[in-house]
């Protein structure tokens, strides 16, 4: 007779023990660029952190905190904004290479347009 063997889903946060764990899970979730994916994530931060406490912090019901940072949520930007102040993370913006075909400035742009 063989045993059965227990198991429970998998959640991402289970193991987002340290801001350095969350932080990178949000980094690893912008660079895929998927806004229900980033949702998702910081979803899931808030969930390691404790979703009520961060509700609170952000001034959110929690319910509808939980629906906005689900994998279908859409959450408007000043609730993203809210929530990450409350999580203690802090977006930054880098440049990236841009497509060869945008490669002229605003400027060049204007000049070729007169």
């Amino acid at each position: 007779m063989s045993e059965r063997i227990k198991t429970k889903p998998w959640d991402a946060a289970d193991y987002l023990r340290t801001p350095r764990d969350m932080a990178g899970y949000l980094e690893a979730a912008l660079e895929d660029g998927d806004p229900g994916v980033i949702a998702a994530a910081i979803g899931d931060i808030a969930r390691a952190k404790g979703m009520t406490r961060v509700a609170e912090e952000a001034g959110l019901g929690r319910e509808s905190l939980y629906k906005a940072l689900s994998r279908d949520g859409n959450p408007e930007l000043a609730t993203v904004l809210r929530v990450l102040k409350a999580l203690g993370i802090q977006l930054h913006a880098r440049h990236v290479a841009e497509p060869e075909a945008s490669h002229r400035t605003r400027e060049q742009r204007r000049s070729r347009s007169r």
